[in-house]
């Protein structure tokens, strides 16, 4: 495999996990910015839009726009593209997670969603801004594999419902329906998969390249500091 072809593998894959939460979004804004009709399911969106929409902005960008921020390629061509991406990536992040938390406590439930779900969502969507909220101040003390740890595990879990929605298809079309317990262990299932995967990523051991990377990146700050 080439290294250019490599470099665009693993955001090409991040990008198309997102893919069904991302177009359920879209068509969740097109829905509001249409008067699509009103029914049980969508009620709330349009009692109270703003959140809603805040979320679904902010995690698409977060998704795909971080995917890029994870090929080792992408930051060894382009680090000072990497820098100023990161600095729309995380407050996307901090909105998608906020928003989420903000619609879990005052949105009225979905039908599907009991009191198991509820809380899972307060748990990740919590963990998801305290990592990207660390991350944030570990590249602010130059700690580089900190500030990587910390945003790899914010990313696995605000990709989640990617995941969630590869998970639980397959089981709804051969089943018709999950009930609420089902549902909201499925949920757990996807984020946890996302963590375990994102933690044996971090914990291997890393290459010359990546090293190099890494240290190209942190470098070049100071270097961009001095040119303004």
């Amino acid at each position: 495999m080439t290294s250019t072809r490599r470099m665009w593998l693993l955001p090409t894959g991040l990008v198309l996990l997102s893919t069904i939460p991302v177009l359920a979004g879209g068509l969740r804004i097109g829905q509001l910015g249409t008067g699509a009709q009103i029914t049980a399911d969508n009620a709330r969106f349009f009692a109270d839009p703003v959140p809603v929409v805040v979320h679904i902005i902010g995690v698409t960008v977060f998704c795909v726009l971080g995917a890029f921020q994870f090929s080792a390629g992408f930051r060894a061509r382009w680090p000072r593209w990497h820098r100023i991406a990161g600095r729309v990536v995380l407050p996307c992040g901090l909105a998608a997670a906020l928003s989420g938390l903000w619609m879990t406590v005052f949105y009225p439930r979905a039908a599907n969603v009991g009191d198991l779900l509820t809380a899972f969502r307060l748990v990740f969507g919590t963990a998801m801004a305290v990592s990207l909220v660390l991350g944030f101040l570990a590249v602010r003390r130059r700690d580089i594999a900190g500030h990587r740890a910390w945003m790899t595990r914010g990313y696995a879990i605000g990709i989640g419902a990617g995941t969630q929605a590869v998970t639980q298809l397959p089981v709804v079309v051969v089943f018709g329906s999950v009930n609420t317990l089902t549902d909201a262990l499925m949920s757990l299932g996807a984020w946890l998969l996302n963590l375990a995967i994102a933690e044996w990523f971090l914990r291997r051991r890393p290459s010359r390249r990546g090293r190099a990377v890494s240290r190209q990146v942190l470098g070049a700050a100071p270097q961009a500091r001095s040119a303004r």
